[in-house]
């Protein structure tokens, strides 16, 4: 890979036929309509914060340098966009009148607002930028090394860079789109943003059941993305059709998985949102967010919902009781045992050999209260389960 640097290069230059798409996922271009600012490979643009994209105005103001910028020269004799995307998005915009900056006096200014000598200052700013030549292996194993603006690339991100191709960007139109009519909906079940591939990668994970690189290899020339777009979808709807509503805690959780393993079981919609609303109002359980896959599961895994154990004062409160009877009784102070003929009928167990026990389970009602709670050997307690 060659490399050749060119220093005379202005934001004025790069502003030439400066386009910007506010659909994510589509190119952005300057340069008089030789640079693609945003090729297939590169991330979305993040700086649409009002913050980092008025920190790089500040930083022309001040007359600060904005760092090395990356060019790829193509086999056609475009450019390419390597590495300052962001910032230079965030230029163009600012000169395209898509934001405003806070001047000294608290008031907002865009760019035409500003007098003639700041708007000359950002225009005049010099840019230092290297352009790069060579095969694409090596143009992109060298992005996946870099750090855009002091913002590592997610996995995600730099996969889409090295298995770019008309699959990225298909997917890339529908799944990082946050104008998608859809992502709302989607939102409930998926954390992330769009704009940093996460919608996309989540879709990804599903249908590839976590083989997402290969995934990617296999498909990376397909024209269209029915599959990836039917599964995630075939997803969404099952959960929505499962559960009559929408907790915070159901974003994020492991829909593909749970598709996987539930979705041939029978729900009744209005049972299990009903089901929902009474474990969320039972405050012995301290993990919602386990709730969903409980039901789904039948109810039989209560390590799900993290259910509140007995406090330590408790426990020992009901050894004491239960070791002082046993004594006057002449038995083993773990009631199973007691009533067993074997060597431990009349054995006294120490605390540090028992476990605190549900007499009545707390899936079948049994609250975590002193007055439900009896001391096992670690044996019969292990044994008894969730009888």
């Amino acid at each position: 890979m060659t490399t050749q640097l060119l220093t005379d290069l202005t934001v004025a230059d790069i502003c030439d036929g400066f386009v910007y798409n506010e659909l994510e996922g589509k190119g952005l271009f300057g340069w008089g309509g030789k640079l693609v600012i945003q090729p297939e490979y590169q991330r979305n643009y993040i700086y649409a914060d009002g913050k980092r994209d008025v920190a790089v105005i500040d930083s022309l103001l001040k007359g600060y340098p904005l760092g090395l910028i990356y060019f790829v020269k193509t086999a056609s004799g475009m450019y390419e966009v390597l590495d300052g995307q962001q910032r230079i998005t965030s230029f163009g915009r600012f000169v395209k009148e898509k934001f405003s900056v806070i001047d000294s006096n608290k008031m907002p200014q865009y760019f035409t607002g500003l007098d003639k000598e700041k708007q000359d200052k950002i225009l005049k700013s010099k840019l230092t930028i290297y352009v790069c030549e060579g095969e694409e292996e090596e143009i992109k194993d060298w992005f996946k090394t870099i750090n855009i603006a002091g913002i590592p690339l997610n996995d995600q991100e730099i996969w889409n860079a090295v298995y770019s191709g008309p699959f990225v960007s298909a997917a890339k139109a529908e799944f990082s789109n946050s104008t998608n009519a859809k992502m709302q909906k989607w939102k409930s079940y998926v954390k992330g943003d769009e704009r940093r591939q996460q919608m996309l990668s989540e879709a990804l994970s599903w249908v590839s059941k976590g083989a997402i690189k290969e995934y990617m290899t296999a498909h990376r020339n397909d024209t269209e993305i029915t599959e990836l777009k039917t599964y995630f979808e075939t997803v969404i709807d099952w959960a929505s059709g499962v559960f009559d509503g929408i907790e915070d805690e159901m974003c994020g959780l492991e829909w593909g998985r749970l598709y996987e393993t539930y979705h041939k079981n029978p729900y009744n919609k209005a049972k299990v949102w009903a089901r929902v609303r009474e474990l969320y109002e039972d405050g012995f359980v301290r993990n919602r967010k386990g709730i969903f896959e409980f039901i789904l599961g039948g109810e039989k895994d209560t390590r799900l919902l993290d259910v509140r154990v007995f406090e330590p004062k408790e426990t020992k409160a009901v050894y004491e009781k239960q070791k002082n009877e046993a004594e006057k009784m002449g038995v083993s102070n773990c009631p199973l045992c007691a009533v067993g003929h074997a060597g431990n009928a009349k054995r006294i167990w120490k605390f540090s050999e028992m476990d605190a026990d549900h007499v009545a389970a707390w899936s079948k009602g049994g609250t975590t209260s002193i007055a439900n709670c009896q001391m096992l050997c670690k044996t019969h307690n292990r044994a008894k389960g969730n009888r």
